[in-house]
């Protein structure tokens, strides 16, 4: 008689789940550029970096749907004055479950992963 062991079942993580960072700006990039970024792409979000090159945020086109009607205001706000999904953010060892519902308690659908440091390692979808 042969005994096998079947490794254990761990729950899925944030890590396992997430996808790799993609479009990011900088916090000092002024709204219309951002918009003009958007536009180009094709992408419904960026991620935002703070000075440090830490997560300062997702944005969004709902976001800068207030700035749409193009002027002086929009050449001169950087993303920093927007008002954006801001942390706390997922982490890529969190688990997929927690991190699931606390996307739906927040009413995200999308969620920055950062690593220990609040550098971007990727963005999570519900």
């Amino acid at each position: 008689m042969t005994l096998t062991l079947e490794p254990p079942v761990t729950a899925a993580t944030v890590g396992d789940r997430m996808t790799g960072p993609e479009l990011q700006i900088s916090d000092d990039i002024m709204v219309d550029t951002a918009m003009d970024i958007l536009q180009s792409s094709g992408a419904d979000h960026l991620l935002v970096r703070d000075e440090d090159g830490r997560c300062a945020g997702l944005l969004t086109r709902l976001h800068l749907a207030p700035f749409q009607a193009r002027s002086w205001y929009t050449e001169r706000t950087p993303i920093r004055d927007v008002v954006l999904d801001r942390a706390p953010y997922a982490t890529a060892d969190m688990p997929a479950g927690e991190a699931a519902a606390a996307m739906r308690s927040r009413g995200l659908e999308l969620w920055p992963v950062v690593d220990h440091d609040g550098h971007v390692v990727g963005l999570l979808s519900l």
